[in-house]
């Protein structure tokens, strides 16, 4: 994820710029200016600022190297200091090599007296300031499902008339939901840039969104922002892999420029300067979320066999060997329970589960008869994972004979039932307790009334595999081209601009559906149903799925149990961390205070 920083002037004497070493004189002036919002506006040395997830440390005001490592040193429990605006790193490392680290990060500057305003307008979404802690918590987790530090509410809403820091988020249209944030810093109302800086940072975007363009008119309103306020460039910090990001800025202008950032090693900043674990980057998202909150736990890890997502954890003269969120923990018996999609239907119903009528295919009088009766069914094959196989709200027996064809090529038993209208809610259970509740939607696109279906669809499963690691995509299959029809479209229409367009029934994460968290709002009696299924099935992790007419309201129907469901993409919810909890409780002790800044 790329993350933005601030700063001043680059080398050379381009328009609007001053050679780099008048910007590195030091601001000695000691006048203070109090500001709204409890800010002073410092022309001073040693000028810091606190961002809530950690502080900006600009070294171009700073009296000496070893007053900037001091400062460092002074990082508070689980965040995330910066040092921007270093021009030597090399000499300012040297006086605490084991405690700092250079950030693997490129310089951008955009010279804001020559950008020019971009033509294209936001589509189903708009840009305005943060204005409520409402606006602070879902920008909160937004942070989190990008893996950065969180913010404490509290401390946004306490910002919302400061002069020096600036918050804009992107709300959807349609749901009111914020789907993207940025954070901007004006230097010069800080503490009194001669050079009129000013700095973006935290761009972050939500992985579930249909919308493109979303950073773009970030960057954009923020540059504007800063460039009506007599800024003279808009600096940002950023991954040196991060390929898409450095696209995005570099397509609006932003040019490199030789200055670095130097960081405090803690366990945030942990895999920006230890050495990789060998074979990590193979891993899927699954895996890479358990590892990275053991090794913040001082946790050893060692993957096993990288493309099957197996590794093993040591702590404390405990061993145990995990596939993803599978463990040695949860028994095999188990797991053959949560294999056979009918055997564990059976053992919740008598559980006290509600669960929806089935049968097996093979008798095609019955089954037509059980379409008859039902209206509408679900097939699928009796054995599956990731959705493969699944076809919802079948009404006619040739679609249902074609959909059991289909299913049987991954299970020679193929199973159909009765179709509950409603939502698809997953909830995460971990010791059997809830940790996390969030609602499956199908994947649709958003129409612009140029491009057809196809056109949509490959251009929303392109952003659902960058959001997700390649985890999330949408097929084009028969399941896609009968939802479809169902609504008398086909791959060449082309809906209105706006138009709303679901593409598959089926909501798994894998065939581009997208997951919104309900923990806050789950009715108890969903939680207690689902309770009831983990431990009626005694596996200690377990992901039950039901359908539910609404997540705040008691009805639902038993889908199936997943005995390896995916920790990633519930975002805030504290998946990874209840996981090592239940492996290692005595890890618990190594965590630090708490978890928020840019990845």
């Amino acid at each position: 994820m790329a993350k933005a920083v601030g700063h001043k002037k680059k080398s050379g004497t381009s328009r609007g710029e001053r050679p780099l070493d008048h910007r590195l004189q030091r601001l000695r002036v000691n006048s203070m200016k109090e500001q709204p919002g409890g800010e002073r506006t410092v022309r001073s040395e040693d000028v810091t600022l606190d961002c809530g997830w950690g502080r900006l440390l600009f070294a171009q005001t700073f009296t000496s190297d070893a007053a900037l490592v001091a400062a460092l040193r002074d990082e508070r429990p689980g965040q995330r200091d910066i040092a921007f605006y270093v021009r030597d790193p090399h000499v300012l490392l040297t006086l605490a090599p084991q405690e700092t680290f250079l950030d693997p990060s490129h310089t951008y500057r955009l010279n804001l007296a020559t950008y020019r305003p971009g033509r294209r307008q936001p589509q189903g979404f708009f840009i305005r300031r943060l204005t409520s802690e409402a606006d602070a918590e879902a920008v909160n987790a937004i942070y989190a499902a990008r893996g950065m530090v969180a913010v404490l509410p509290e401390f946004f809403w306490s910002k919302r008339d400061s002069r020096s820091l600036t918050y804009f988020v992107a709300e959807e249209e349609a749901t009111g939901d914020i789907i993207g944030t940025v954070t901007g810093v004006d230097h010069h109302r800080l503490f009194q840039d001669p050079e009129h800086g000013s700095s973006l940072w935290c761009l972050a975007v939500d992985p579930q969104s249909r919308h493109p363009g979303i950073g773009e008119m970030l960057v954009r309103r923020l540059a504007e922002y800063f460039q009506a306020r007599g800024a003279s460039s808009l600096d940002l910090s950023v991954l040196h892999d991060n390929e898409p990001a450095i696209g995005l800025y570099e397509s609006l202008g932003f040019r490199r420029i030789p200055l670095f950032a130097v960081k405090r090693k803690n366990p945030i900043n942990e895999k920006l300067f230890s050495a990789p674990i060998a074979q990590y980057d193979a891993l899927n998202p699954y895996a890479r979320i358990i590892i990275d909150e053991a090794r913040r736990r001082g946790v050893h890890a060692e993957v096993t066999d990288a493309e099957g997502g197996f590794f093993r954890l040591s702590y404390g003269g405990r061993s145990i060997h995990c596939r993803e969120s599978l463990s040695e923990l949860t028994s095999g018996v188990a797991v053959s329970v949560c294999d056979d999609k009918a055997v564990t239907r059976r053992i919740v119903a008598r559980a006290g589960v509600a669960v929806p009528e089935q049968i097996a295919t093979g008798d095609d009088a019955a089954v037509e008869a059980f379409l008859a009766e039902h209206g509408s069914v679900v097939v699928k094959p009796a054995r599956g994972e990731q959705g493969r196989g699944v076809s919802v709200g079948l009404t006619r027996m040739d679609d249902v004979a074609k959909a059991a064809a289909e299913a049987g090529e991954i299970c020679d038993r193929v199973l159909v039932e009765s179709c509950f209208d409603g939502q698809d809610l997953r909830l995460v259970v971990i010791d059997h307790k809830l940790v996390a509740a969030a609602i499956r939607r199908p994947p649709s696109v958003v129409g612009d009334g140029h491009r057809s279906l196809a056109t949509l669809i490959e251009r929303q499963s392109r952003r659902r595999a960058a959001a997700t690691d390649g985890e999330s995509r949408i097929p084009v299959d028969e399941e896609t081209l009968r939802c479809l029809a169902a609504g008398g479209r086909s791959l060449d229409t082309v809906p209105a601009e706006g138009e709303e367009v679901i593409v598959r029934k089926t909501a798994n994460l894998h065939t581009g559906g997208s997951i919104h968290d309900v923990t806050g709002i789950v009715h108890p009696a969903l939680v207690e149903a689902a309770k009831s299924a983990a431990r009626a099935i005694d596996i200690p992790v377990v992901g039950i799925d039901f359908m539910v007419t609404s997540p705040t309201q008691p009805d639902y129907v038993f889908i199936e149990a997943n005995e390896r469901p995916g920790l990633a993409n519930h975002e805030p919810q504290p998946t990874a961390e209840r996981f090592i909890d239940l492996l290692f409780p005595q890890s618990r002790a190594r965590v630090p205070g708490a978890t928020g800044a840019p990845a």
